[in-house]
């Protein structure tokens, strides 16, 4: 059993890095960079990074900020298929597996994006 995902990652650093990187990589996606209209990527990042952060078990600043998450509806916007869905985890993925964290820490990010971004398709294939 983990814990404390928030800790047992190592804290505010980890998320900060995690967000940074895959934000790296939308940053230069041709799949997923026309998703965000601005072009300033701070504020998403912000958001995603204080949402894990909360998620996983640290401050609950999210939700203080946002309320509550509905990443279902804050997500409507946007048309996410399976090709953007595809984009998102691949570049998720390789944010998590840059870090230097425990297996059962990489294990439970992994499971939750790949479950996560499936509940964002929007779109029909």
């Amino acid at each position: 059993m983990l814990g404390n995902v928030y800790e047992a990652a190592g804290g505010e650093e980890t998320f900060r890095l995690l967000v940074e990187r895959f934000y790296a990589g939308v940053a230069e996606d041709p799949v997923l960079r026309p998703l965000y209209p601005d072009e300033d990527l701070s504020l998403p990042a912000e958001r995603l990074r204080l949402f894990l952060i909360q998620y996983w078990g640290g401050p609950s600043t999210y939700s203080e900020l946002r309320g509550h998450p509905r990443l279902r509806m804050r997500h409507a916007p946007f048309a996410i298929g399976r090709h953007e869905r595809d984009a998102w985890l691949r570049l998720m993925t390789d944010a998590v597996e840059s870090l230097d964290l425990p297996r059962a820490v990489r294990s439970a990010f992994l499971e939750y994006f790949e479950a996560a971004s499936l509940g964002m398709i929007n779109q029909p294939s």
